[in-house]
């Protein structure tokens, strides 16, 4: 099944998924490339990361257009608020990764599977509420608290964090859904590289270059696929899409927690 066809068909599937509610689909191919494409827990993470690296540098430029980089720039303390936590919590969730056994990880990647359902279920369509419900120094200690759980999650699932940090940036910064969006990829891009910094240091690398082919495929199918499901994304009603979703995430929860 590791054929670079099915790869690249894969990543069209997912990344349109993704493309409709605003992420990478990274939450998507991680139980596939176990459960499916038959990669061990840490390999499949770095498979992930990697592709999910691929797919946020590709998705800001997809963006432009409705949200300028200037606009994203103009909200520069936010991101640096969110990545000064988040860039320890992606080398903290890296470092632990690569210590877990197999068993273990596969049990926390499906806990955490669940609790990405809840989110986009609860959180994701929530829109901007207009005023911070905190402010100051409050406000600075809860976004490097929350930016350091979402650092760990996404170096544990090779997720990119776009599904925790959308919700954080509405509900915590009041940020408005679509500029959530394009700041969530600019707190996750260096996010994913420091998670990479860690990984390489394990030399956890050697399944990137022994499936190069097949990650590259599976990347390109991403980005096709994540393009597609933004223009889709006036089409599908969220009050379908987002339960649809969440039960797939239920369900890819459940296989990985079996998966021997």
């Amino acid at each position: 099944m590791r054929s670079n066809p099915a790869a690249f068909g894969t990543g069209v599937a997912i990344g349109t998924l993704g493309g409709l509610i605003g992420l990478g689909g990274a939450e998507f191919r991680l139980p596939l490339l176990i459960s499916l494409f038959k990669f061990r827990g840490l390999e499949a993470v770095i498979l992930n990361k990697a592709t999910s690296l691929v797919v946020v540098a590709t998705a800001l430029p997809f963006r432009a257009r409705t949200v300028p980089f200037d606009e994203i720039g103009a909200h520069w303390p936010i991101i640096v608020n969110l990545l000064a936590g988040s860039l320890v919590g992606a080398y903290a969730g890296a470092a632990w990764a690569t210590r877990l056994k197999s068993e273990t990880l596969y049990k926390i990647i499906a806990a955490l599977l669940v609790v990405i359902a809840g989110v986009l279920l609860l959180a994701h369509d929530t829109e901007a509420g207009g005023v911070p419900p905190l402010t100051g120094v409050y406000l600075v200690v809860a976004g490097v608290v929350a930016g350091f759980v979402i650092g760990v999650v996404a170096s544990l699932l090779g997720v990119a964090g776009g599904e925790f940090l959308i919700p954080t940036l509405i509900l915590m910064f009041a940020a408005d859904v679509k500029l959530a969006g394009s700041l969530s990829l600019a707190v996750s891009l260096p996010t994913i590289l420091v998670g990479f910094a860690r990984y390489s240091r394990d030399q956890s690398f050697a399944v990137l270059h022994a499936n190069w082919p097949f990650m590259l495929a599976m990347a390109a199918g991403s980005v096709i696929g994540t393009f597609a499901g933004g223009l889709l994304l006036g089409i599908v009603p969220n009050a379908i899409l987002l339960p649809g979703l969440a039960a797939i995430l239920v369900i890819s929860a459940v296989k990985v927690w079996r998966h021997e």
